[in-house]
């Protein structure tokens, strides 16, 4: 009896044993800047509930934007050991030496929204296709303008690719029109704060201004802002990211329209191609995987809910 009462216990534990190994899959790590912007908090969100699913721990840090800031956590995440390191990048260029750190102790990266200047230093660069939806944006732009006036850019922070990539497609389209004239160009840094200051700097200069398009949305909401504190509320505003504010804006009749990057799918798609690279060694797809954006105006925000269109 004792001695089927032993290999009862030891059967048990040995069960138990390999229930726990076959749950612990190791920690991934989500590193992302500032959560206060919706467009870095649904990506952080849509990466930990998918690593959850998958059987995964998660430490989810933010880097701030600082690329000095951004190798501590990669060094922390190098100590902890993280199977992998999913990443919205804090500069194309700074954060070469951090993936490829990560890469020499044998942890890949799988980075979303933001590329890098290298390739074959992360496993996957999963990107919107900036230059493709900033062209829709800007189609836009132009139709809401009746294809002429004078018009403001604010763009994002000058060290981030994509900002110069969307303002290249921006002017793609609408320097076709010879009656659109931009009056000022504006660095707002991705910064609602920052974009609603510059606005109302701005607007003393040109306090005529028909149109204002903006890289992102955060800017787009600071604009609209400045605009309805100067009582200029039917100045056309266009942003992008498909954020649920600027949703709410362009329902409440204020911005026109936002370009959507489905960044809560690309976190998700993320986190499954580190999954599959940790089983297999291999994600069966290209490093660099562009994704197209979706216009949203009135036709269609009521669809959208934290940066996902609904059929």
């Amino acid at each position: 009896m004792k001695k089927l009462a032993t290999l009862l216990l030891s059967s048990a534990m040995l069960l138990a044993a390999t229930f726990a190994f076959a749950e612990s899959k190791g920690t991934i790590a989500i590193i992302m800047p500032p959560h206060d912007n919706p467009f870095f908090r649904a990506e952080a969100d849509g990466a930990a509930a998918k690593a959850q699913e998958l059987g995964y721990e998660v430490w989810s840090v933010q880097h701030g934007d600082d690329p000095n800031k951004q190798m501590e956590l990669f060094d922390a995440a190098i100590a902890k050991k993280v199977v992998a390191i999913i990443l919205d990048n804090a500069g194309a260029d700074a954060t070469v030496a951090a993936v490829q750190k990560a890469k020499d102790a044998g942890i890949p990266s799988f980075l979303i929204d933001r590329e890098i200047t290298k390739s074959d230093v992360a496993v996957s660069q999963i990107i919107s296709n900036n230059f493709q939806g900033a062209q829709v944006g800007a189609e836009e732009f132009v139709k809401l303008m009746g294809e002429k006036g004078t018009y403001i850019e604010l763009v994002g922070k000058e060290s981030d690719t994509n900002a110069g990539i969307r303002s290249k497609g921006y002017h793609d389209i609408i320097d076709q029109y010879p009656d659109m004239k931009m009056v000022a160009q504006e660095s707002s840094n991705w910064s609602q704060k920052e974009a609603f200051e510059d606005m109302q700097t701005l607007l003393q200069a040109h306090p005529d201004v028909q149109g204002v398009i903006c890289g992102n949305d955060t800017m787009a909401m600071g604009a609209m802002a400045a605009l309805k504190a100067a009582g200029k509320a039917n100045v056309i505003v266009v942003g992008f990211d498909g954020s649920n504010d600027v949703r709410d804006s362009i329902l409440a009749g204020e911005i026109k329209a936002t370009v959507l990057q489905p960044c809560y799918r690309q976190a998700e798609m993320a986190v499954e191609q580190a999954d599959k690279f940790i089983k297999e060694g291999k994600t069966g797809l290209p490093e660099k995987q562009l994704m197209d954006c979706v216009l949203i105006n009135a036709d269609n925000a009521a669809k959208l809910e934290t940066f996902k269109l609904s059929e």
